[in-house]
């Protein structure tokens, strides 16, 4: 199913784009399918095992700090909704992932069937990027806002797991009964003093393309 997707995804890209690539196993079909297309694509990537993959098959792959436009941009995601709305916790790259969806004019989600639904379900966690020093004093704040806080550990080493950028990473869970805004959510959360980001993308998303066991759908704005 992931390969089907990631094969709907390719139809977007044409010869010359400047291509971004998120992470998980539906990217890394699609960094299969490019190469076999023989494609002349730049990718940049948030994602350090797509980054190597993308090298490790001869595709170029830019700096994204050296990039101000992205023709189109693929990624995965937890949850995502009618409003496209995309929930993404896993990778704790969200901020990197966000930059390039802002630059993106296509930003397109790739995701099974299980993943959509009318709204986000927020069985998965808000990923916030919080600097050290404002740490207990966001978790105040968030708390204040009906969530529950965690600092993601690390099954390898002692102590919490830091960003890309050095800034830790927190799960904040909420009971979507008590969210009666997403939107608002996000804004509530993104103005807290000490979060850099969030991994609620309430913008950015333009496209769904969602798996299923006998088609691909097709989602757009």
């Amino acid at each position: 199913m992931k390969k089907r997707c990631a094969k709907e995804a390719l139809r977007f890209i044409q010869d010359g784009m400047i291509v971004g690539l998120g992470g998980g196993s539906t990217i890394a079909h699609l960094v299969d399918f490019l190469k076999e297309a023989n494609l002349n694509v730049k990718i940049v990537t948030p994602s350090f095992q797509t980054e190597q993959l993308c090298i490790e098959k001869g595709l170029c792959v830019l700096a994204t700090h050296s990039v101000s436009s992205v023709d189109v941009a693929f990624d995965g995601c937890d949850e995502v909704d009618s409003h496209f709305h995309a929930l993404k916790s896993g990778g704790g790259i969200h901020t990197r992932e966000k930059i390039i969806g802002n630059m993106a004019k296509n930003y397109i989600i790739l995701a099974d069937e299980v993943k959509y639904a009318k709204e986000l379900a927020f069985t998965h966690p808000v990923v916030l990027e919080v600097v050290k020093d404002a740490y207990a004093s966001v978790v105040q704040q968030v708390v204040a806002l009906g969530g529950s806080v965690q600092i993601r550990q690390s099954a390898n080493k002692d102590g919490g797991i830091l960003s890309d950028q050095g800034l830790l990473i927190v799960d904040a869970m909420f009971n979507r009964e008590k969210v009666l805004d997403v939107k608002q959510l996000y804004e509530d959360l993104i103005h807290i003093v000490g979060i850099l980001e969030v991994s609620l993308f309430i913008n950015q998303v333009t496209k769904v393309l969602i798996v299923k066991e006998d088609r691909v759908d097709l989602i757009e704005k």
